[in-house]
């Protein structure tokens, strides 16, 4: 599994090349990258933290789940902690599968988890103070898309 939380930029289009490197048995491969963004010009920077030893842990059951749940021949995900300016990369998640649907749809897994779940806690500093965020009420109803009896179809 790949999984990386890391302080340091990366760059998506390295990262996606060197993913596809090795997949002869992927029909289909599908990437996110999550960029931080300036809400309404008020957003200097967000701070983002995790747990050492637990936060990589979690993500790496996250993606086993992933894997099996979608038949992903590879996934990847690497998340941003610290320090991050609008424009810059947050979050990079790659997917690859036998099948475009089961690609797209692990992606998509794996980024709804990744914002709603994920133990990280972000701060937003801009020009009145600090304060914490929390997942929206639609970042939780994108859960429900995946409740134990949805299921993929093989071959979709």
């Amino acid at each position: 599994m790949s999984v990386t939380v890391q302080t340091d930029m990366f760059d998506a289009g390295a990262q996606l090349s060197a993913f596809c490197h090795d997949l002869p048995d992927a029909g289909g491969v599908v990437s996110f990258t999550g960029i931080a963004r300036m809400d309404d010009g008020k957003t200097e920077r967000l701070e983002l933290e995790a747990y050492p030893g637990f936060t990589e842990p979690w993500i790496e059951a996250l993606v086993a789940e992933a894997r099996t749940r979608f038949s992903l021949s590879a996934a990847k995900v690497i998340h941003r902690v610290g320090s991050i300016l609008p424009g810059e990369a947050i979050v990079f998640v790659a997917t690859a599968a036998r099948h475009r649907r089961q690609a797209f749809e692990g992606a998509d897994f794996l980024m709804d988890h990744l914002k709603s779940r994920a133990p990280f806690w972000k701060k937003e500093h801009g020009p009145d103070g600090a304060r914490w965020i929390e997942p929206r009420q639609a970042d939780y109803q994108d859960l429900t898309r995946w409740s134990a009896d949805h299921t993929l179809k093989e071959g979709s």
